[in-house]
This record gives C-alpha cells, structure tokens and sequence, in this order.
C-alpha cells in the first residue's frame, strides 16, 4: 500500500471513532501538564501504531499519547491522535486527527481529518495540497491589517507570547483562539486564514500542518523564521500565507523580548 493511501485511510477510521464518540458530557483525565485526555485520543493513538507495524514494520511512530520508537528509522509516523481535545472532550465540534510521514526529519506527506466537516486535507512532497481532492491555495492577503490570525497561547507553552495579542489587534489584526493549531493552520492551507502561531514544543501539532500549508503556496518556520526537523521537540511555529511570514516573525521577536522573565 503506497503511503498517501496508508495515511488517508487511519484517517477515516480515525474520524469514524471521534465522531462515534463526540457527545456531551464525555470521560476525560487530566494528564500532568494539565491538559485532558480521552479514551478516544489513547483509542486512535494505539490504532496508528498498531497499522504501522502491520503495514510498514520497519518504520517507527511518534505519538501524542504513546510511541514506537524500537526501529531507529528514518521514517517516522507523527500523529495527533485528536488535536483539539479540549473542544472535543467539552461538546465543541472543533478538532482534527493529523498524521505525517517525516522522513530524516522532514515531512514527506501530510494528512488532516475533520471528521464533523468531513474536510480531508492531504499533501505530499512536491505534488501540491489538496481538500477533499481539489486543489487548495492560500490566500493572498499582504498586511496583518484585516488578516484573521489563529493564536494558540497557554501558560505551560515554552514561549510566552501572550503580549502578541495586543499588538496584532492594534494593527488591525483578527486573533482567534480555538483550542487548536492543526484546525485553524488547515483554514491557512485553504485560504480561510492568513496566519497562525503556536509557541510550544510539539512537532505533533505541526509536522502534517508544514507540508500541507507550504504546499498549497504557504510558509512554516520555527518562531524565529528558521527550518526545524519535526523527528524532535520544536521551537514553536509560525504557519502562515507567506505574504505576513516575516511581519509576524518581527511580532513574536518583540513579544519575547517584552515579556517578563
């Protein structure tokens, strides 16, 4: 089974079992970093390793809940079982199941579900991204003026960033917060948004989101607008349009530079 097909079919199943189990009043637990999880998150996680080692037993998995890392591959499946379990776990139909396929630290091919929507967005390297197997653009919009940013800022982030707000609504700037990076970075691809932030470490949250928006025409760096490898902890993200890429690297360096030590 090629890769793209391997991926968009976890994907399906992934969103079978979160849209099954989206209802109120749902279990969770609250992990150390204080942030919840569901039998759901643990239930898609375990369903990606295990299809890895059926399919392609020589590759290893990197995932939010759980890895399998005994290969030492250069191949890596990075999965976010449920990205946006806080609105899921509260009634909020807004998440998404994402899963890359890195290779030596590069995403080679991206995919990202919204089961509700039922929005499947793909990419692979050099061949374009794609919503429900149309062509996706991003957006040409050229100032933060009138641009919709997605922020995702949170006290446990290894990057403050919470001045940031402030300065983009003076600039005329529309900041959303949704409990979610990969939701709202999927709208960047599509050319819904122009932009989104994400100041925390996790290369879950963004190895499938960097081939998709870059391939439909975007831009995603580290916050200091550098590559990264998405095999390891990251610096943040900036996942934009490219047209604001470099205004907004200006903005998080201010707002690191501002903030309180």
């Amino acid at each position: 089974m090629e890769y793209k097909e391997f991926a968009i079919n976890i994907a399906k199943e992934a969103g079978d079992i979160m849209h099954k189990n989206f209802q109120l009043g749902m279990k969770k637990e609250w992990k150390a970093d204080n942030s919840p999880v569901t039998e759901t998150d643990i239930a898609i996680n375990k369903l990606v390793i295990n299809k890895v080692k059926e399919y392609f037993p020589d590759h290893d998995v990197k995932g939010e809940e759980e890895s399998d890392l005994g290969n030492n591959s250069e191949y890596l499946w990075v999965c976010d079982p449920v990205d946006g379990t806080i609105p899921f776990s509260h009634g909020f139909p807004i998440f998404t199941f994402s899963l890359a396929l890195v290779k030596n630290g590069r995403s080679i091919l991206g995919v990202v579900y919204d089961p509700i929507m039922q929005n499947l967005y793909w990419a692979e390297k050099g061949k374009g991204a794609f919503l429900n197997n149309k062509p996706i653009h991003i957006s040409n919009h050229s100032t933060i003026n009138q641009s919709c940013i997605a922020l995702e800022n949170f006290k446990r982030a290894k990057y403050s960033l919470w001045g940031i707000e402030r300065e983009l609504d003076k600039q005329g700037g529309q900041v959303i917060k949704l409990c979610s990076i990969i939701y709202p970075s999927s709208r960047v691809a599509s050319g819904e948004i122009s932009a989104a932030i994400f100041p925390h470490t996790t290369a879950h949250d963004i190895a499938a989101i960097k081939i998709i928006v870059e391939e439909a025409g975007g831009k995603v760096t580290d916050l200091f607008g550098d590559e990264q490898r998405y095999d390891q902890d990251i610096n943040g993200a900036i996942i934009s349009n490219g047209k604001i890429h470099d205004l907004l690297v200006k903005e998080v360096a201010k707002a690191l530079k501002n903030e309180p030590s």
